[in-house]
């Protein structure tokens, strides 16, 4: 080889050596396809709607856009007991808590999105608990659910609580109102949770 083309191509090389300092590539996920790679909580998106970046929060086994969660802790285990404002969600399909037996989501027949409490095992018949779709993205994932005729998910008015409630977008739900054209689609952001976990003891 040229002398005077190796010298021009020394620094070229000596860049693309990797030394010590080198920031090392990230770890690649280990969660299975389809599934997200860590726990995460769910942000609502629609653009100029009343439902446009709300935190959806776990509260009398269902959820609902905004408000903060329901939870329990035994008085005699206080010290246990994670302190959160947030609902954060594992898997596919259950919420981040210590208590036994866990606490996974459902799709009433109605089509309200539930949540199972150890305490409260029964859950209406014929709910759903498969269906729950995870989407990877750049900067955040989608949160979806498809099954008993739905796609994704939407909000609806007139709960006693004055929030917005979930429901999967089936045209045959069973909202507050009576009429689902009050209700709105919503694209469920998938937020990664960086906080301590589990998140709760028990979400109620």
């Amino acid at each position: 080889m040229n002398l005077t083309l190796l010298a021009s191509l020394l620094p070229l090389l000596a860049g693309a050596i990797p030394t010590s300092s080198s920031t090392p590539p990230p770890a690649p996920s280990t969660a299975p396809p389809g599934y997200p790679p860590g726990p995460f909580t769910v942000l609502s998106a629609r653009s100029a709607s009343p439902v446009h970046l709300y935190p959806m929060q776990a509260s009398n086994q269902h959820f609902f856009l905004g408000g903060r969660p329901n939870t329990y802790c035994p008085l005699q285990l206080p010290e246990r007991c994670p302190r959160t404002n947030s609902t954060v969600i594992e898997g596919l399909a259950e919420l981040s808590v210590v208590v036994a037996g866990g606490q996974h989501l459902y799709v009433e027949p109605s089509g309200a999105l539930g949540f199972a409490r150890p305490d409260y095992p029964e859950k209406p018949a014929g709910s759903v608990e498969t269906g729950f779709t995870y989407t990877p993205g750049t900067e955040h994932g989608k949160f979806g659910f498809h099954g008993l005729g739905a796609d994704g998910f939407m909000a609806c008015p007139g709960h006693e609580n004055g929030l917005y409630q979930v429901f999967a977008a089936m045209w045959h739900a069973e909202v507050p109102t009576g009429n689902i054209d009050d209700c709105l689609g919503f694209v469920a952001m998938a937020i990664p949770y960086e906080g301590e976990t589990p998140a709760a003891w028990q979400y109620v």
